[in-house]
């Protein structure tokens, strides 16, 4: 029963958010409510809701005080000159603007963290797409994709919690799976070939002049307020408070969401030292920052009920339990195939932690190693990070301004394509076996 309503919430959810039945910040609280009131869970349901919340808590502060910082950074203006190299390299060409998002996200992606991808790829490309007409989709598709790749390092999220959980050393996962992870940047780009052929043939090339590349207008609202909140003069100081914000998050010297708050308000009376000039840079931001931070939240309460009502467990457990005994020495192939919807419908957490040692431990009765099985459990992570439970695909939507349901629907199929691409590269290199004699 818990597994038929776990999975049942979970395609509701979904139904109603991608049909835009439902907003999804709505749709969050209401549809797992209404399935754990129906599972007769009236006692200890604001527990879990609430238990839900805290454990995203630490999240919501990071996203709020990053949103802050890298807001206040675009209308500082840092990013201006990085925007205007690039698009005086594209010639408005929407080809060459998807191919460089594609590129620079992936090398961006290499600290490991979403969220600060995110940040900064949007940053950088939304004036373009913006300036030249092209759909944004393409973009959030391309940047939510490539930090899904990148995030398979050591240092990302998965991988060491494999790692964790099999107790074994992440670089012997990670070094495996490098010509699979080549195999997915190369499809990566490909896409962005076909998404700017795409464009170029909707668009066309646009006649841009140094001079109106120079006089562009990059940011939000009114012309003549970006140019006054500019700070051309705090250039070399943002950009080096911005690195050595970077180089500290890629150490771990601190917590993410200390290091924002400070950088944050460092920043602010830097550029901006009167008191109403910085509540004027607040409230210009405050609606982004309720917008990405009340969907975390809300996510906290799906999360929360989906973990104490146990249909989490329910799912992983009656999944597992209708493999044949037959097809034991497929399992690696199973691993990755099951890591799609398996990550895609709950946390990693539950997967890395709840499931994949319950397969480790029956696929080594078939010769399989842990390592094997652990290069196989990350297939999915492409697609995992297109998952309405993934808290930084709230940030991606926010600062792009486009619709959580519009980026899945659109996002969906190459989020497969990429996985499969993961999936082909490690059965050719050899990272995990298709079949164990």
């Amino acid at each position: 029963m818990l597994t038929i309503l776990g999975f049942s919430m979970v395609t509701c959810f979904m139904y109603l958010i991608m049909t835009k039945r439902m907003s999804a910040l709505i749709a969050l609280i209401i549809v797992p409510t209404v399935f754990a009131l129906a599972a007769g869970y009236y006692h200890g349901l604001g527990e879990m809701m609430l238990n839900g919340v805290k454990a995203l808590a630490p999240t919501g502060v990071m996203l709020t005080f990053s949103i802050l910082y890298f807001g206040l950074m675009i209308d500082a203006g840092l990013f201006d000159p990085l925007v205007r190299f690039i698009l005086k390299i594209v010639r408005g060409d929407p080809l060459k603007v998807l191919v460089g998002t594609a590129v620079l996200t992936l090398l961006v992606s290499l600290d490991g963290d979403s969220s600060t991808t995110y940040m900064i790829a949007v940053a950088a490309f939304l004036p373009l797409y913006r300036k030249l007409g092209m759909n944004v989709l393409a973009m959030t598709c391309l940047v939510n994709l490539a930090s899904g790749i990148m995030n398979l390092s050591p240092w990302g999220g998965p991988t060491a919690r494999a790692a964790a959980a099999l107790h074994i050393d992440a670089l012997d996962i990670f070094i495996p799976m490098l010509p699979a992870m080549f195999l997915g940047c190369v499809t990566l780009v490909g896409m962005a070939v076909l998404f700017g052929i795409r464009e170029r043939r909707r668009l066309g090339v646009m006649k841009l002049d140094n001079d109106h590349l120079d006089n562009i207008e990059l940011g939000l609202g009114d012309a003549q307020e970006c140019a006054a909140n500019r700070r051309p003069k705090m250039f070399w100081p943002n950009f080096i408070l911005t690195t050595v914000l970077l180089v500290l998050l890629v150490t771990g010297l601190m917590p993410i969401q200390i290091l924002f708050m400070l950088a944050f308000a460092i920043a602010v009376m830097l550029n901006y030292p009167s008191l109403e000039q910085q509540k004027a840079r607040i409230n210009t931001h405050a609606g982004n920052v309720l917008a990405v931070t009340s969907l975390i939240f809300a996510a906290g309460v799906f999360t929360g009920i989906l973990s104490g009502t146990g249909m989490v467990d329910a799912m992983a457990k009656s999944l597992l339990a209708v493999i044949p005994h037959s097809f034991g020495p497929y399992l690696a192939i199973f691993t990755a195939l099951v890591s799609l919807p398996f990550t895609f419908f709950m946390s990693n957490d539950a997967f890395y932690f709840g499931i994949l040692p319950v397969i480790a431990q029956t696929a080594l009765n078939y010769g399989i190693s842990a390592e094997e099985i652990a290069r196989a459990s990350i297939i999915g992570q492409p697609f995992h990070l297109l998952s309405p439970l993934v808290p930084s695909v709230y940030l991606l939507v926010g600062l792009a301004k486009v619709d959580i349901g519009d980026h899945q629907r659109f996002a969906i199929k190459w989020g497969i394509l990429v996985s499969m691409a993961l999936l082909v590269g490690g059965l050719l290199f050899g990272a995990f076996p298709f079949y164990s004699r």
